[in-house]
């Protein structure tokens, strides 16, 4: 996928290179390295080390941490997508006798499921897997605690739990399900669950002299669908135009889109901070744009992935130290750079195909009260209904093929449209969920709902 780094403007690329210089000598990493995705493909890579005559590559293994989550997550979305399991399904109807299981599938994607940060000491990330064989010995005795649902509450053992419903459901290891499923269709041949050469050695930094310590190196056992994957810039690169795009070989468009929407409560500082969690994927308001992706960390490692959708930029950065450098916001600034030097040239405008004359009737200005609303007809098929002026409700409408809309977001999703005609076949309103849009506001000539009174607009006299 790897494509000529001329497609990128020579300004555009140096800032890149000095992004990840500054993060790697600041951040003190024994080495970093970083890709750019635009267009549907890899369009930069840059690398930076502390070893004089060598330099990583895209091709380089780093372990990625908990961006393994966003490969579970995909999984379960496919027992969805089969109709194996629903999202609101608790997970005891699938994976019985856990201690968890009133917990639904979405909550456990979401974090939401109440459960523990971390597995009971010691800790796992730095002992071997093998200590905790069972998920009884992952959980704990008290793997509870928040109520279900209520909070967003990052846990390790919930990805544990959802990796052992992919076995249960798929009757195969999770290493197996996940090669068959993601790897390999989509040519991700440098992710792997154990490291394969050339890879990168994990190292802890000093936080006050320059000097280095080699990171023990665990196998994670049960705990491995949260956060045992290597994988490449280059590797990764491709990950994040699936998860943008998706692949009807993998997951759908529409799946993906799914993942990437809001669908845990934030926390108050979440909330101030632009920053949520939707079904295996973070995501985060940053310099004014729209950011979904995961971070990962395990002894000896750091790992970012950042996408733009709106963009059409994605950065994947890795470095081999267990502290240092920012990399969300390396990515985020990797990302920037590229939309704000060579924004997104759009698509060329183009008119309907098939102009429905019942359907253009429905175009122009509408009222809801005495609110100004605007509905336009695009190429593309869909209702936009929107204020005029300020901010307000707003939302794109789907047609049902009966004459009825239905709302794909905001507050009017899955709410219904239904154009409602007189008598003679002309159009008198338009009712969206119990209101009344009308031509003029309050328009006698509609059944307004609690009427219109006989004498009309007046002045205060």
């Amino acid at each position: 996928m790897t494509s000529s780094q001329e497609e990128l403007l020579p300004g555009t690329r140096r800032a890149l290179l000095h992004r990840i210089a500054v993060a790697q000598a600041e951040g003190r990493a024994p080495s970093l390295v970083a890709s750019v995705v635009r267009g549907g493909r890899a369009v930069w890579h840059g690398g930076r080390t502390s070893v004089d005559g060598h330099g990583p590559d895209e091709n380089v293994q780093y372990r990625i941490g908990s961006i393994t989550k966003t490969f579970t997550a995909v999984l379960v979305m496919r027992l969805r997508d089969e109709g194996l399991l629903g999202l609101g399904d608790p997970l005891e109807k699938h994976l019985p006798g856990t201690g968890a299981g009133e917990a639904t599938i979405a909550e456990l994607l979401a974090h939401t499921a109440g459960l523990a940060a971390e597995s009971p000491g010691p800790w796992w990330e730095r002992t071997p897997g093998s200590l905790r064989p069972e998920l009884s010995d992952v959980l704990g005795e008290q793997p509870l605690l928040h109520p279900v649902g209520r909070r967003h509450h990052y846990s390790n053992p919930g990805y544990t739990l959802l990796g052992a419903l992919v076995e249960e459901v798929r009757g195969a290891p999770w290493e197996d399900v996940l090669r068959a499923e993601i790897l390999e269709p989509l040519g991700l041949h440098r992710t792997s669950m154990q490291p394969q050469a050339p890879h990168a050695g994990g190292w802890a930094v000093h936080p006050w002299a320059d000097a280095m310590l080699p990171e023990p190196l665990e196998d994670l056992g049960r705990m491995a669908p949260a956060g045992q994957l290597w994988s490449t810039a280059g590797d990764l690169a491709r990950f994040a135009v699936f998860l943008a795009t998706g692949d009807d070989r993998v997951l759908s468009a529409e799946s993906v889109e799914e993942m990437r929407t809001p669908a845990a409560p934030g926390e108050p500082a979440d909330v101030l901070d632009g920053a949520t969690y939707g079904l295996g994927l973070q995501i985060q308001r940053r310099d004014g744009r729209l950011l979904v992706g995961h971070s990962g960390s395990l002894p000896g490692f750091l790992a970012n992935l950042t996408i733009s959708v709106q963009d059409d930029v994605a950065a994947v950065v890795l470095a081999n130290c267990t502290s240092g450098p920012l990399l969300g916001a390396v990515g985020a600034d990797l990302v920037r750079i590229v939309a704000e030097a060579e924004p997104r040239i759009p698509e060329p405008w183009r008119p309907l195909r098939d102009v429905d004359q019942t359907v253009l009737e429905l175009a122009g200005q509408w009222y809801w009260g005495t609110n100004a609303f605007g509905l336009r007809v695009t190429a593309d098929g869909l209702l936009v209904l929107g204020p005029l002026t300020g901010t307000g409700r707003r939302s794109r409408f789907r047609s049902n093929g009966d004459g009825t809309w239905t709302g794909l977001e905001g507050y009017y999703a899955g709410e219904l449209l239904r154009p409602v005609r007189r008598a003679d076949g002309g159009l008198s309103h338009l009712d969206l969920g119990s209101f009344m849009f009308t031509r003029r506001p309050y328009d006698p000539e509609a059944p307004v709902p609690g009427g219109v009174d006989p004498q009309g607009w007046r002045g205060i006299g």
